[in-house]
Parts: C-alpha cells; sequence; structure tokens
C-alpha cells in the first residue's frame, strides 16, 4: 500500500531565532511569509514562507526543553525534515500501518493554519525526518 498524498507541502528549516532567519529567506531571498503561528501550547514557532509551489518553513523552539533545542545544539540551523500534504492525518496514519511505517509522534499535533500533523519514526525512512499534514 501507498501513502495517498498530495505532493510536498514544505521544506523545514530548525532555528535557533526567526527574526534573524528571515533576514535571509524573506530579506535577501524574497520569500513572502504566509503567516507566522505559536503553536503546541507556546513551544514553537512555525513561519511559513511562499516558495512559489511549496512552503519553506521555519521552526524556532521557544522554550528552553523543547527536543528542537538540542537538535540545534547538534546540528545548527538547517533543513530538518519534508512534509507531504494528505486529505486527512488520521486516516493516513492508520494507512502507515500496514507498509511498516510506524509515526513516531501520536497522536497528531497542531501544524500551521488549523492543519494536523505527525512525524513518521526516521527508523523507518533510512534516517530522514517525514511528517505529514492536513485535515
Amino acid at each position: 500500500m501507498n501513502i495517498k498524498h498530495g505532493g510536498l507541502d514544505h521544506l523545514a528549516i530548525c532555528v535557533p531565532s526567526t527574526d534573524e532567519a528571515l533576514k535571509i529567506w524573506r530579506d535577501r531571498l524574497g520569500f513572502p511569509v504566509v503567516c507566522s503561528e505559536v503553536v503546541n501550547g507556546g513551544v514553537v514557532r512555525l513561519t511559513p514562507l511562499d516558495l512559489g509551489n511549496t512552503h519553506l518553513q521555519l521552526v524556532e523552539p521557544l522554550t528552553p526543553d523543547h527536543p528542537l533545542q538540542s537538535w540545534l545544539a547538534q546540528h545548527g540551523p538547517g533543513l530538518h525534515h519534508f512534509c507531504l500534504k494528505v486529505d486527512n492525518v488520521a486516516a493516513s496514519q492508520t494507512d502507515l500501518v500496514a507498509p511498516g511505517l510506524a509515526t513516531a509522534t501520536p497522536p497528531p499535533h497542531q501544524g500551521t493554519q488549523g492543519k494536523r500533523a505527525l512525524f513518521l519514526a526516521k527508523a523507518r525512512t533510512q534516517n530522514v525526518q517525514v511528517e505529514i499534514t492536513g485535515a
């Protein structure tokens, strides 16, 4: 069984400061900001920028104990994951069981603009962080 998806939703870059990252991606490269939201109980800021056919999402952890703080300490700012569009995250989560693609983050968490999202287990995707998002 294949996951039914609608293409790439976004590429995500983990950053220590959205304001500093915007100086590059918005100000130098001209990518317009779609929105900027603090989600998941105030622990992360998500700022998607419009690339025309997809988004570049800046992901800033806001609390000192957020898991992305240790990721940043180890890797520095950079590409964190790619995300696929799906119609229904809960249904897709069920569909992922058959091909052995367990999810790393059940249940779905809050994404931008009211979307739900979840991550696949990296052990099942050759250590590539994959997210799915949708209704």
